[in-house]
């Protein structure tokens, strides 16, 4: 019973289909889990975007003549999320890289944005009525945000190295050659501290609004537990306070979105333009000695 009133039921993970393993750490408790209900909430974002977004697209004022390339409706409503995140996001981190990572950076837009949302709807609630536990924000997983920034770095590490090169591997010792062995690993460091503070920052954004939610709605029961008009009267303010806190969660679940995607941005171009700052830098005192 305990568990059931725990505020973290509502936000914890809940395995559907389990098996029994050993990976080491990976698997404290010998068991590993094939499916649950955030791997739900992942793949129904997924099969969303993917079925939603081309019919959204293709709404256009007209089918004939110039109206047929003005968009409309939810059509236009993306087109100016996808030039916002390209002209005030991308192009002023990624420079000349922009149209190569685009793409990526819509796609963690949307993607993560869509796991927000889908976290916020009542989905537990109805399918509790059929015995079983589905809904939930994937994004309070720290695994599933951990996964997110790793595919970061490897964006990072893989594309300095492709598009800088030695450039790239130079970056890790802005100093003097003798100071290698004490700023290459700090800045490995911060490397991995990039990706950390990238993780948790979405976990714990996404996390925290719903446990204040269900400490809240638990409230209503133990009130109740003790009177039904003192339950009555904490419920209709818990209630009016919760209507709030949805609000302000559905204003982060933009907001986290945009973060994150702002600083996998940002991330990818200090690795991808810090070399053609270099060479830039070079090339003005050139110049300037000529």
């Amino acid at each position: 019973m305990a568990e059931q009133e725990s505020p973290l039921e509502h936000i914890v993970q809940h395995p559907l289909i389990e098996r029994s393993t050993s990976v080491g750490v990976l698997t404290p408790e010998g068991k590993i889990t094939l499916f649950s209900d955030q791997i739900a909430m992942i793949a129904l974002a997924g099969v969303l975007l993917i079925a939603l977004m081309p019919l959204m697209v293709r709404r256009r004022r007209g089918r004939a003549g110039v109206d047929a390339l003005v968009p409309s409706g939810s059509a236009n409503m993306l087109e100016a999320v996808c030039d916002y995140l390209r002209k005030e996001v991308a192009e002023p981190a990624l420079h000349e890289h922009t149209d190569r990572f685009i793409k990526y950076i819509w796609s963690v837009f949307f993607f993560v944005l869509t796991i927000n949302i889908l976290g916020l709807l009542p989905i537990p609630v109805v399918s509790n009525l059929f015995g079983t536990h589905l809904g939930g924000t994937a994004t309070g997983n720290i695994w599933v945000t951990a996964t997110l920034a790793i595919t970061t770095m490897v964006m990072m590490v893989a594309n300095g190295l492709r598009l800088g090169g030695k450039a790239y591997l130079a970056h890790f010792c802005p100093g003097p050659i003798y100071m290698a062995p004490l700023l290459v690993p700090v800045e490995i460091l911060g490397l991995f501290a990039k990706v950390f503070a990238l993780a948790v920052r979405l976990f714990a954004n996404m996390i925290a609004g719903h446990i204040l939610l269900a400490v809240l709605l638990s409230f209503i029961m133990m009130a109740g537990a003790k009177s039904t008009g003192l339950g009555l009267g904490i419920g209709s303010v818990v209630v009016l306070g919760s209507v709030a806190i949805n609000l302000l969660e559905l204003f982060v679940a933009f907001l986290q979105a945009f973060i994150f995607t702002f600083l996998t941005t940002l991330f990818i171009g200090m690795s991808v333009v810090l070399h053609h700052d270099e060479h830039g830098d070079a090339n003005a005192h050139a110049a300037a000695s000529h």
